[in-house]
């Protein structure tokens, strides 16, 4: 049985938002998952952000994540590495990973490209969960995290807007898209 990675980022940003490539990650949350959804391992950092390493009062009351967290952090090209070194003994037995959109994605590459650093995830399927859970529940839009785990008949565990509950809460929609497509292909 194979392994799913469940990828949450938490990132710099204002009220209204900025762009991606003015955003850096500032949180790194991973569930590794079987098909079921059960958690095998996980990974969670902080991360110093390097072009704007002051966070703003707006992205601080979002997140709960300190100025002393970040601060106290790795830059990304330090953090990776060790991602990497977690994530090495589960890569032979890893389906792909997704994340609740395609955001984490396109932040992730953004950076890694912006700092030259190589990532095995680029290898590997990504799987965009929100998008999905729309077309498998077949809903005018994609909703957000909070709405799918309602339709789901559940509701969210944890902090909201902190990567690894996140990426948890994430995770227990997954194996609803997994049984629901595999179904699909067999009919």
């Amino acid at each position: 049985m194979g392994y799913w990675l469940v990828i949450d980022l938490e990132a710099t940003t204002e009220d209204g938002g900025w762009p991606v490539e003015h955003m850096e990650i500032i949180e790194i949350g991973a569930s590794l998952v079987n098909a079921s959804g059960h958690e095998i391992d996980h990974f969670q950092r902080f991360v110093r952000p390097m072009r704007r390493p002051m966070l703003t009062r707006f992205c601080r009351q979002l997140t709960h994540i300190s100025q002393a967290e970040v601060d106290a952090a790795a830059p990304l090209p330090v953090l990776w590495p060790q991602f990497e070194r977690w994530l090495e003994p589960y890569h032979p037995r890893l389906q792909g990973w997704c994340s609740w959109g395609d955001y984490d994605r396109q932040q992730l590459y953004q950076e890694c490209q912006r700092h030259g650093i190589a990532s095995h995830l680029q290898e590997l399927p990504h799987l965009d969960l929100k998008r999905r859970f729309a077309e498998e529940r077949q809903l005018s839009r994609p909703v957000g995290l909070n709405a799918a785990l309602q339709l789901a008949g559940s509701s969210f565990s944890g902090q909201q807007h902190r990567a690894l509950s996140d990426a948890r809460n994430t995770a227990r929609l997954l194996p609803l898209v997994l049984v629901e497509r595999a179904n699909t292909r067999s009919t």
